[in-house]
């Protein structure tokens, strides 16, 4: 799958001390909605007075902060299951979880270049720029949504 010379060996991850089973169980208890991540995001949006709606099931990938009239969807990834800098970390995982976030970087693109061909605007923002700079994160939502609003006035449409 990686090209790696020990790829025939079943790879788990360093330091792992859980057997497979029990970390499937534990990975499948994190939840999808309602991250600490969003959360932080949230609270920071709130705090500039933006109002949006969440995980909309009518666009593709569900973003997390949806702002129709704007036509801005963001999404707030974590840095392992997006996988940040993948393929630094990618050989440390074992083949069934590189497969798993591999099939999730592919569907994020699939469904970025979806949304864009509708005419949205996308942010991606990462768990490790939140833990840094929630307000910053913050501030970028906010520049995207005067930058739609802008060329919304000017009678621009958004672009593809």
């Amino acid at each position: 799958m990686t090209g790696n010379a020990n790829s025939s060996r079943p790879r788990r991850h360093r330091g792992d001390f859980l057997s497979p089973a029990t970390r499937s169980a534990v990975m499948s208890r994190i939840r999808g909605k309602g991250t600490g991540p969003e959360k932080t995001l949230a609270a920071a949006l709130a705090e500039l007075g933006l109002a949006w709606e969440e995980h909309a099931r009518d666009l593709p990938g569900r973003p997390d902060f949806v702002f129709r009239e704007a036509m801005v969807a963001v999404f707030v990834d974590g840095d392992f299951w997006h996988g940040w800098k993948f393929n630094e970390w990618r050989d440390k995982l074992s083949e069934k979880w590189e497969a798993k976030i591999a099939e999730t970087r592919r569907r994020d693109s699939r469904n970025q270049r979806a949304l864009k061909k509708m005419g949205w605007r996308v942010l991606r923002i990462w768990e490790h720029q939140l833990q840094k700079s929630p307000a910053r994160c913050a501030k970028r939502v906010y520049r995207l949504l005067e930058k739609a609003s802008l060329s919304d006035k000017n009678g621009k449409a958004p672009r593809p």
